[in-house]
């Protein structure tokens, strides 16, 4: 199996779109991720990149770690078979010494067992760097609160990974104005004030306009009075 050349941005939106209509998509390890390379596993939750590379949190056998987008690529159809061990470790059937003995009483020659142990350590050093990665402490979810400005209202929302912890609900526009003063980015209070200036010109006419309306209906009702 192909395992890619990791997961590209859309790619990850998509994922990101699965998780928050329930789905869990399947991905493929790839060569990045080392020894499980070629294996398959689910998608159950995206973390906040900002925090860590890894923030895509993968769930196969029994394990739940984070990965980096490059370790991963999705999964072709019909990849449902998942390896829970990254090798059934071959290596200490090839290493026992049964047949040592053997070969000691034909050439008792100390350096011949000497040569064959380094081969046994070489080979189990790839998965103890892997274990070290995997014993990585899963970080939380990202929390991403979000001010808005539609239709006139302003609106404020909090989600939390793909968990929504505040559907968004209007605030008045003083509130909006001290959240974003709380915000030091060149530019984004200036263009709240520029919102809030063009409302409150067109706040302005309209109340011009009605004054002038009643108005005329006051001196409507003053000529109505002296005719009586």
């Amino acid at each position: 199996m192909d395992a890619g050349q990791g997961l590209s941005t859309s790619e990850v939106q998509s994922i990101r779109e699965s998780l928050a209509a329930g789905r869990k998509p399947r991905v493929v390890f790839t060569a990045a991720a080392g020894q499980i390379a070629g294996q398959v596993g689910q998608v159950i939750e995206l973390t906040d990149p900002e925090v860590s590379d890894e923030f895509v949190v993968v769930r196969f056998g029994r394990d739940e770690l984070p990965f980096s987008p490059a370790d991963l690529a999705v999964a072709p159809k019909g990849a449902t078979r998942r390896v829970v061990e990254p090798k059934p470790e071959p290596e200490p059937q090839e290493s026992p010494a049964v047949a040592a003995p053997e070969f000691v009483l034909d050439t008792p020659r100390v350096p011949a067992q000497r040569q064959e142990e380094p081969k046994v350590e070489q080979t189990e050093k790839p998965p103890a760097r892997r274990a070290v990665k995997a014993v990585k402490p899963k970080g939380p979810a990202g929390l991403t609160v979000t001010l808005a400005y539609a239709d006139g209202e302003w609106t404020v929302a909090a989600q939390q990974g793909s968990k929504a912890l505040a559907k968004p609900y209007v605030v008045k526009p003083a509130e909006a104005l001290k959240m974003v003063a709380l915000v030091d980015v060149p530019g984004v209070q200036e263009a709240v004030e520029q919102i809030l200036g063009t409302e409150r010109a067109e706040a302005e006419q309209q109340a011009e306009k009605l004054r002038a309306e009643l108005a005329e209906i006051e001196a409507r009702l003053a000529e109505l009075r002296e005719a009586r």
